[in-house]
């Protein structure tokens, strides 16, 4: 292959002229899959000869060749897919390493270490035995760019299995690379710290690597002191070092990115994850303690408390102004601390210096400084989100400071509480600078739910308020800001005056914030209001005459913000002022619908001008926040339901509401915005389902809907479906004329059935709409059920549980139901004894109590059973003649239990109302008074934990059985599991089965008294005890009704 040909056409790929670009990249898709292109790339990026920028795009082409095509599934494989040939296959493995040693940037490493991960992820180590010991080789070449090399390929060998439940190959990666590493880490740290980069960028790798290893498991190697204490030495030599301040930037946000304060990043992110995860014995979730109860005693005693002292000297050294510290090192400092709250071992280290922390540490943190100065002066709108949103912000030194705070008030009441604030007042009575007021009132808005439920400390609250808040309301607009925003806590959590004076005072400074000139404190202002409405009936009465404008400087903030937390604001005030918005409805859904169309068009230039970058990394998916104008148009779209709800009543508003919303979601639908699909369909529901009807202008959604679950929402069937079903229930009389609807809604079924793509919870979804298209176009559809019955039956023994068996054998049911005879003579035709295999397979799950769970469940089969019970038994396939007395027994059978299904199904809408009711919060969950103030604590986070690792233990366990054979695993005790769906209605429940079953048996007596004979005179006696109730309550409701 010509080399310069190949290299020269690359280049096209960064041409200025589109068109020449254009024809470039269409040139090497057709040749870019013929053998030995790979092996020709390898030898272009290799070449010195070749300019840095082809070098760059073949290293780009070659990433995403391999990612797409070393490996392929058969049952995906796309027809332009083509498998790369193993020649080139070879070339990359003999090759990779060398060629990241050789590597001329760092945007072609990323390339290259991409491209490695994916060669390891499908040949280590069957079909590369020798990748380790290759590795190894370069670590210890000497060569700094082979060691350089050889730190990327070891971190890209943890990074390809650090997720996987093949616990056997992650362990032998660490423990063969392991020793060399640290080692060879170790080494780097005899010379003092230079300004050149190689050293604290290998030291950054290495010590990410390790990090990667411990996300899910710490391996039996890592557990040994052979391990553990050389890293851990390691950890504590690079905490401990000093970096001369000329050989990092000066600037500090640069500081913060450069490799030396990398690697000291990810080595405190490392101590805090060993601890977190694997060394904190009293918060361990069982399902690890196996595994791992004597590493935890062992870290807990031996290592944590090393760590704890190693940190505070930091902390002192970087309070007292000697050393600096990155805001990320100085968050996870504060992280490590916090997870020393509730263990005794590390609570005992920590309460002596929890005050100090807090003074010295924590109070800084929240204080009005110079960064937030700036940032409120020269963008206050991204001061608005970090202010709103800083808790969100999980790599934040004052999100650490408020975990800090939020832990020691709810685990260590007694002993922290009282202290941090006694600090709050004592900073508010010393005639604190105005910075310094902000920090402690922002302490106090922290504090603030647990003041409020404290017993000793909610009496005073009231004189707080008066004495501190509501001055600050008169001061500097960042302490009118910081006022709303502890005004708000406290109504939030409960705040009640003894003088309506004083709740007056506050409501008015809070209605003088909402039109003052600072954005942040219209903000807060504006929150902290909807709270007080929420709240007290005066603050009500005092806003309603004016909701309306309160709306729309709402819309005008959220415009301006693009905030979530305005949106949920608005959601409260269309709530409380229902009647008094309900004039200016259709107006204020407009509104919204122009705030919707703005975020969404933003969103969708965003897609569209969206750069796919060279190398995605997890942990910055993860630490990164995301300005993304998607979400706060689902906020917009939630804002929009919600007037939708409040506007139910009103039959004509709410008609003319919808014109206005149908165009946001034709826009969203047909610029596939996917992200905003859920909300939309949310729309479409809520709509056609509180109008009871189809508008003209709702049809063409419908339209689209179909498309686009046949090209680009195959999986949103769950979300489509209750939509689905309202077209059908409440657009009937179209379906009827219209063959081509049919057509299509029987298509999404089909394809749901029959797509490998999809699993149980889509077929589950389809086999739903089947039924909605069978109740709801009784007698319309006879062109369609030899189709349905054909997918039905062919999937009978299909699916991996029982949710799906069930919903699939009731396709069969309501084919019955909607014509016995037809249904039953259709199955016939498709394979002859089929009736009698479906009649089996129905007949055994009526026959088992739990096999029919819900009501629903149950009155489908009783009433599909009184249809057969009418027709004429001569008529019916002979396969079933001589079981036919047997469908009362059946019928029976389903009676006995429904009583309790119906009972219930009650107990849970009850429980549903009284849990909607029972908004209260207990005050336990945020206050700790039981107990020794000393023990370990365990609480509703633990809790959550041991649950989620007990959850993940069931699910690696059935798994692992369904890897060894699927047919060990049962779904004898998932129907259990299946629980009434409350917002599920169907034409059925109007239908009482109990006088369906009494006619149905009462005609049989008349039309066929032999077959009636036969079918009651077989009953045991159990039975004709639940036959003369079950016509006793016929009888009565027949009376009532």
């Amino acid at each position: 292959m010509d080399l310069q040909a190949l290299a020269d056409l690359f280049a096209t790929t960064y041409n200025a002229d589109p068109n020449v670009q254009k024809a470039g990249e269409l040139q090497i898709r057709k040749i870019g899959a013929q053998e030995g292109v790979i092996s020709a790339l390898l030898e272009i990026i290799a070449s010195d000869k070749v300019d840095l920028a082809t070098r760059q795009a073949c290293s780009v082409y070659l990433k995403n060749r391999v990612h797409t095509s070393y490996f392929i599934e058969p049952s995906r494989q796309r027809p332009e897919q083509t498998p790369i040939a193993q020649s080139d296959r070879d070339a990359l493995k003999s090759s990779i390493l060398r060629l990241l040693a050789a590597s001329p940037s760092r945007a072609i490493t990323l390339q290259l270490a991409a491209t490695l991960k994916n060669l390891i992820l499908h040949d280590f180590p069957d079909k590369w035995a020798g990748l380790l010991e290759n590795v190894k080789a370069l670590l210890n070449s000497g060569d700094i760019r082979e060691v350089g090399a050889g730190c990327v390929a070891a971190l890209e060998c943890v990074r390809a299995f650090r997720y996987t439940q093949r616990k056997n190959i992650l362990p032998h990666v660490v423990e063969q690379l392991f020793p060399t590493l640290v080692t060879v880490a170790t080494g780097m740290l005899n010379a003092p710290p230079s300004s050149t980069q190689e050293i604290p960028t290998m030291l950054h790798l290495i010590l990410k690597t390790y990090k990667s290893s411990i996300f899910v498991n710490l391996s039996a190697h890592q557990q040994s002191p052979e391990s553990l204490v050389p890293w851990g030495r390691l950890f504590f030599q690079i905490v401990n070092l000093s970096i001369p301040p000329e050989v990092v930037p000066a600037d500090e946000e640069e500081r913060e990115r450069c490799e030396w304060w990398k690697a000291k990043k990810w080595t405190y992110a490392t101590l805090g994850r060993l601890f977190h995860r694997f060394g904190n014995p009293s918060q361990l979730p069982s399902p690890m303690k196996k595994e791992y109860a004597a590493f935890s005693q062992h870290f807990v005693t031996s290592f944590a408390p090393e760590i704890f002292q190693v940190y505070l000297v930091q902390i002192n050294l970087y309070t007292s102004g000697q050393a600096w510290l990155s805001k990320k090192c100085l968050y996870h400092i504060l992280s490590f601390y916090t997870e020393c709250i509730k263990p005794k071992a590390t609570w005992t280290l920590l309460k002596p210096q929890v005050m100090t922390l807090v003074g010295r540490v924590v109070y800084p943190q929240l204080c009005f400084d110079h960064s937030r100065q700036q940032l409120w002066e020269s963008d206050p709108i991204e001061y608005v989100r970090a202010s709103v949103d800083e808790y969100e912000n999980f790599s934040s030194p004052v999100s650490a400071a408020v975990s800090f705070v939020l832990s020691l008030a709810s685990n260590r009441t007694k002993t922290a509480f009282r202290p941090m604030l006694d600090f709050i007042y004592s900073v508010l009575s010393s005639n604190p600078s105005p910075p310094e007021k902000f920090g402690v009132l922002s302490m106090a808005a922290v504090l603030g739910p647990f003041m409020m439920r404290h017993p000793d400390v909610r009496g005073n609250m009231e004189q707080f308020m008066v004495q501190y808040v509501l001055p600050a309301f008169s001061a500097e607009p960042y302490l009118r800001s910081i006022a709303c925003d502890v005004l708000g806590t406290v109504v939030k959590n409960g705040m009640q005056w003894t003088s309506n004076e004083n709740l007056e005072s506050h409501s008015r400074a809070v209605a003088i914030a909402l039109d003052d000139p600072e954005l942040p404190v219209r903000v807060q202002a504006a929150l902290a209001l909807t709270k007080m409405a929420e709240a007290y009936d005066s603050v009500r009465d005092a806003i309603a005459p004016q909701v309306g404008k309160v709306i729309q400087d709402l819309l005008k903030l959220s415009d301006e913000t693009d905030l979530d937390v305005l949106n949920n604001s608005m959601e409260a005030m269309v709530e409380r002022f229902q009647d008094e918005l309900l004039p200016v409805a259709t107006q204020l859904t407009g509104r919204l619908c122009e705030s919707y169309m703005r975020l969404a068009r933003e969103g969708l230039a965003q897609q569209q001008n969206e750069i796919v970058p060279e190398s995605i990394d997890v942990d910055s998916l993860l630490s990164e926040a995301e300005d993304d104008k998607v979400y706060g148009a689902m906020g917009v779209a939630k804002t929009i339901g919600t007037v939708v709800s409040a506007i139910e009543s009103a039959a004509d508003t709410l008609m003319q509401v919808q014109e206005v919303i149908i165009p946001i979601i034709r826009f969203t639908l047909e610029n596939k915005l996917i992200e905003l699909f859920d909300n939309m369909f949310d729309l479409v529901d809520s709509l056609t389902f509180r109008t009871h009807s189809i508008s003209p202008n709702m049809w063409p959604i419908f339209e689209l809907m179909y498309e686009l679950f046949k090209s680009d929402a195959v999986d949103f069937l769950d979300e489509m479906l209750p939509s689905l079903d309202n077209f059908l229930s409440y657009g009937s009389d179209v379906f009827k004329g219209r063959p081509d609807y049919r057509a299509k809604v029987f298509d999404i079924y089909q394809t749901a059935m029959t797509s490998q793509q999809l699993g149980d919870n889509d077929k589950i979804n389809s086999c739903k709409l089947a039924e909605s298209v069978l109740l709801n176009l009784q007698g319309h559809v006879d062109d369609l059920l030899q189709g349905i019955i054909q997918i039905a039956f062919d999937n009978l023994d299909e699916g991996n549980g029982y949710s799906f068996k069930l919903a699939n054998i009731e396709v069969l049911i309501n084919t019955v139901y909607y014509n016995p005879m037809a249904a039953l003579h259709l199955l016939e035709n498709y394979k002859p004894g089929s009736s009698r295999v479906f009649f089996d397979k129905w007949f055994a799950i009526i026959n088992v109590d739990s096999k029919l769970p819900t009501v629903h469940d149950k009155k489908l089969s009783i009433l599909a059973l009184c249809k057969l019970l009418e027709v004429d038994v001569s008529l019916v396939p002979e396969v079933l003649r001589v079981g036919w007395p047997g469908i009362v027994t059946g019928a029976l059978n389903i009676f006995k239990s429904l009583p309790q299904a119906v009972a219930k199904r009650k107990a849970l809408e009850e429980r549903l109302v009284d849990e909607e009711d029972d908004v209260d919060e207990d005050d336990s969950r945020y206050l700790n008074l039981e107990g020794e103030e000393d023990d370990d604590v365990w609480d509703e986070d633990s809790a959550y934990l041991e649950m989620l690792a007990a959850e993940g233990a069931r699910l690696r366990e059935i798994s692992e059985k369904r890897a060894i054979d699927i047919a060990d695993v049962s779904d004898v005790s998932e129907e259990s599991e299946i629980e009434e769906e409350l917002g599920f209605f169907s034409l059925l429940d109007a239908i009482n089965p109990y006088i369906m079953f009494k006619h149905a048996l009462e005609n049989l007596q008349r039309k066929d008294s032999a077959l009636y004979q036969a079918a009651t005179t077989i009953l045991t006696v159990e039975q004709q005890t639940v036959l003369m109730e079950v016509m006793a309550v016929a009888e009565s409701q027949n009376t009532t009704e």
